[in-house]
């Protein structure tokens, strides 16, 4: 007996429905572009209830002909695509014809169309897949398509719906995405009746950034641009004193197609490497422009990821005009400040170096060649060293000794065991690590991991109910469409970590209370790990607990760079020694020890 069996057309036409249509912003961000790919200038896009119950898009582009309106919502209908060789350089959004059948097949659609010139326009009413009336209507020149009772015949999807914010700010963010990938083009989102954003359709990026944004983020961005034979690259990017705490403000286009790339993410934040702390991102809004032949966009059912031919060089495109964008950053600030020319800026760079160096000469200090424990600069030259306050004693009690035959001369303390003998705090080291001697070797203490794990060991301790601080002027954090969406529908559980939030716009949260325990200038950064952890699925409670508390220890602790008493110094030391404490909250190591007879041998002592 046969157990293989074609499926019917309607039980295919419903999957291929569920590889498009994912939720209400799977429909509006194909229903936009085909209204770009019909050469529209205008675009207006309307919801309400999320787009569960109604979404409507209207352009003013070439419109649909009376004979092709049927055949537009069978599946693999098209006017883009003619042939295979077509599918090597695919030059539209839209080309599998699969967006109106699959959107079709899980809704009621009504949809008007008129072409340009045409006396007439047409018609036409389709439900869950089948055409049900087409007759001649008067039209405006374009299209207009309304979307009704989204998965209606298919109630099973219908449980992995969120809420209508949820839902709405995804199609906020689809709309978004949609206008900023076409600055030419004017787009107006309006949500249950009121306008959300309305882009000017100027053809400025900066214009069309500021109309979505607003003026805070827009006036943080850099104007950043390269190109060659193969890539051209050009956008806005953030500069250092403007990124954010993650990464929902990072958009590339790749010949006008809003993409997902981990290789352009990558080459984005190289070129910040040495530029912003750990927990901040760049933003940006980047195009790329590159022969159709050289890219696949043939590679993910809603077309948002791509494949390049040469992933070196988009990459590298990306990385220096994002590169080249800091660095006349850089200069523009340096050169104001100290009201040099160009031209001086390379003299008294070698000057001020020669200075430096007679400096550390007539101080005491040397340098010393790059071998043993010194490493060479990344330019190449040996490190130089001075004493300074280094010798600073916590504790005047003599070192002990004791046996070294059986220990690594060097290595990650990960087991401290309780202080059986005195220990002597003889300073710290680039305001991050407390030298300590202890027995016959010198201990490295990552002051900040320690202090983290302190504060997460005491807040666990007391049943994750931090104490709370009200703020005076709120902190306005904005996360993108989504995520704000997210924080406010776990406002309740975030009012019981210490936060109070509150909708501050379609993609803001105004933050009105934070833990005692974090500065203000942190809040923003802490809000939006807390937001990371619980987006994160599969992960059980406790965990994602645990999770939370880390974020807040983090931002609480001592941080790196910033100087110490003498006091918190010793202190901090104590608690490690004491075997208190052996790593920090994300399983770091905290000590890292070198013995008296691996200095000898570094010294040739031996």
């Amino acid at each position: 007996m046969a157990k293989i069996f074609q499926l019917e057309q309607h039980v295919a036409d419903l999957i291929a429905a569920g590889e498009v249509v994912e939720r209400p912003a799977s429909v509006v961000k194909e229903l936009m572009e085909n209204s770009i790919d019909a050469g529209a200038r205008a675009i207006t896009v309307e919801i309400n209830a999320g787009g569960m119950s109604f979404i409507r898009v209207t352009d003013d582009g070439c419109g649909i002909a009376p004979e092709d309106a049927g055949t537009a919502f069978l599946r693999h209908a098209t006017s883009k695509l003619r042939d295979a060789q077509g599918l090597e350089a695919i030059g539209t959004l839209g080309f599998r014809g699969e967006a109106l059948a699959a959107i079709a097949a899980v809704s009621r659609i009504e949809m008007i169309t008129r072409e340009r010139g045409a006396s007439e326009g047409v018609s036409l009413a389709v439900e869950a897949g089948e055409v049900l009336d087409v007759s001649p209507a008067g039209a405006p020149e374009g299209t207009t398509i309304v979307v009704r009772d989204l998965f209606f015949n298919t109630p099973a999807r219908m449980k992995f719906m969120k809420s209508d914010r949820a839902e709405g700010s995804g199609v906020a963010s689809a709309v978004m995405r949609c206008a900023l990938s076409r600055p030419d083009v004017s787009v107006r989102f309006i949500k249950d009746g009121r306008i959300v954003s309305h882009t000017p359709g100027d053809s400025r990026i900066d214009s069309c950034v500021y109309s979505l944004f607003g003026r805070e983020f827009s006036e943080g961005l850099m104007r950043a641009e390269t190109s060659d034979d193969a890539v051209s690259v050009e956008g806005l990017v953030s500069s250092k004193n403007a990124a954010r705490g993650n990464r929902s403000y990072q958009f590339f286009f790749v010949n006008g197609r809003s993409i997902r790339s981990k290789t352009l993410q990558a080459a984005l934040e190289q070129a910040y490497a040495n530029t912003l702390p750990s927990g901040k991102y760049p933003a940006c809004a980047i195009y790329i422009t590159i022969k159709p032949s050289s890219v696949d966009v043939n590679v993910h059912p809603a077309k948002v990821e791509v494949k390049f031919v040469s992933d070196k060089q988009v990459f590298d495109g990306v990385y220096y005009a994002a590169l080249g964008a800091i660095n006349n950053s850089e200069f523009r600030v340096q050169n104001s400040e100290s009201g040099l020319s160009p031209v001086a800026l390379p003299q008294i760079a070698e000057q001020r170096q020669d200075e430096n160096l007679k400096s550390a000469e007539c101080t005491g200090s040397r340098a010393f060649p790059a071998s043993g424990l010194w490493r060479e600069n990344s330019n190449g030259g040996s490190r130089t060293i001075s004493t300074g306050e280094l010798f600073n004693t916590y504790s005047s009690a003599p070192p002990a000794q004791r046996d070294n035959s059986e220990t690594q001369d060097s290595r990650l303390a990960t087991q401290i065991p309780a202080i059986a003998a005195p220990f002597r705090v003889i300073g710290e080291a680039m305001n991050t690590y407390i030298l300590v001697e202890y027995m016959s070797s010198v201990l490295f203490i990552d002051k900040h991991a320690a202090h983290e794990r302190i504060h997460f060991d005491a807040m666990k301790a007391a049943g994750f109910e931090p104490m709370s601080q009200a703020l005076l002027n709120p902190v306005i954090c904005r996360q993108g469409y989504e995520d704000a969406s997210y924080v406010l529908e776990n406002a309740a559980m975030l009012d019981r970590l210490g936060f109070e939030v509150e909708s501050f716009g379609e993609d803001a949260v105004a933050i009105r209370r934070i833990p005692a325990e974090i500065e203000i200038s942190d809040a923003e950064s802490v809000l939006s790990e807390i937001c990371g952890e619980l987006k994160r699925g599969g992960i059980a409670e406790p965990a994602r607990r645990d999770g939370i508390l880390r974020a807040v220890a983090c931002k609480a602790a001592i941080k790196s760079g910033q100087t110490s008493a003498p006091g918190e110094l010793g202190a901090l030391a104590a608690r490690v020694l004491s075997g208190e404490i052996t790593h920090c909250p994300h399983g770091r190591p905290l000590v890292y020890e070198m013995s008296k007879a691996a200095l000898d041998r570094s010294f040739k002592r031996t």
